[in-house]
């Protein structure tokens, strides 16, 4: 791969693309017959954004296999989730295959999820003036992450669906909130994909309300303690609502914590190593066609023969 004069950092979401993957395309195996439907779906997104985006910088973040520090902190974490798939499984080393074939480095923590390495990531791109980050992934938790450096980028979902790049004003837009604000929107409604408590009995909608209305969970709270204290009344905070915050306190700073994308992840982490380079197409072609991705060989970027013959004819 050439670098691109574009100053832009493309992060992907390892894992949370594979299970997008897996559950949007239909059953594919090679002719031995191992599955690798999560594999053809990571890398034609993957070689979809590399060209929509055209990085000057690029890795791929993924999920460590031991627990992680929330799941040992509440045991409830993500518990309802069904254990991966055993055809699953044996893709997760592919997709890493394809990831190295490319030259894309990798990160990958024990106790951290991807998430926690994009959010470190991201932090310390802060640090890089005029670089833009795209972080490319199926998952609204990453949401929080956007601002005026930081977008996320999605991927369509089946045929006829378009990928969707969300700034600030779009992710406000369907969340109802500003990025900033995402945490405690999860802190009062919950997150039953993660397992993420909340408050019984708020929903989103209750959950925008509040957070349009009180800025933070802190606020929230503030105001409660207000109303507590002076028993008056408020637009807001009344009737059967006014005791779910009461008893859900606790549950909604804990789901707070739990939440939030920890950007503190013991990675070490330098901008150069993270540069598009060159890398061996012929290798990744051959890997392409022993796994049957034909189709994708016409997505790979160009290497640096080619570039080397196009920059000679013109």
């Amino acid at each position: 791969m050439a670098a691109t004069t574009q100053s832009r950092f493309v992060i992907f979401d390892g894992h949370g693309l594979i299970y997008r993957a897996y559950h949007a395309f239909p059953p594919l195996s090679t002719p031995e017959g191992l599955l690798v439907n999560a594999v053809y779906g990571f890398s034609r997104i993957l070689l979809t954004a590399l060209n929509d985006l055209h990085p000057e910088y690029v890795t791929v973040a993924f999920d460590h296999k031991l627990p992680t520090n929330r799941a040992q902190a509440y045991k409830k974490y993500k518990a309802n989730r069904l254990e991966m798939p055993d055809d699953l499984k044996p893709q997760i080393d592919l997709v890493k295959q394809v990831v190295t074939s490319l030259s894309i480095p990798q990160f990958e923590v024990a106790g951290f999820e991807a998430d926690d390495l994009i959010g470190t990531v991201t932090k310390q791109l802060k640090k890089k003036p005029g670089l833009e980050s795209v972080i490319v992934t199926g998952d609204k938790d990453l949401f929080q992450l956007v601002n005026g450096d930081v977008h996320v980028w999605m991927p369509g979902r089946g045929k006829g669906s378009t990928d969707t790049e969300y700034d600030s004003e779009e992710v406000n837009h369907k969340m109802g909130v500003r990025p900033d604000q995402i945490v405690d929107l999860k802190a009062l409604m919950g997150d039953a994909s993660d397992n993420i408590p909340g408050i019984k009995g708020v929903g989103a909608k209750t959950a925008q309300a509040l957070i349009q209305q009180f800025e933070t969970l802190d606020g929230v709270y503030t105001r409660l303690a207000q109303l507590q204290e002076t028993g008056e009344k408020d637009l807001f905070i009344k009737g059967a609502l006014f005791q779910k915050l009461v008893d859900g306190k606790d549950d909604a700073y804990l789901s707070q914590k739990l939440a939030t994308i920890d950007r503190q992840a013991p990675i070490t982490f330098e901008l150069e190593p993270c540069r598009v380079s060159s890398y061996d197409k012929e290798a990744v072609s051959s890997l392409f066609e022993k796994l049957e991705f034909r189709s994708l060989i016409k997505l790979l970027p160009k290497d640096e023969f080619e570039l080397g013959v196009q920059s000679a004819l013109f």
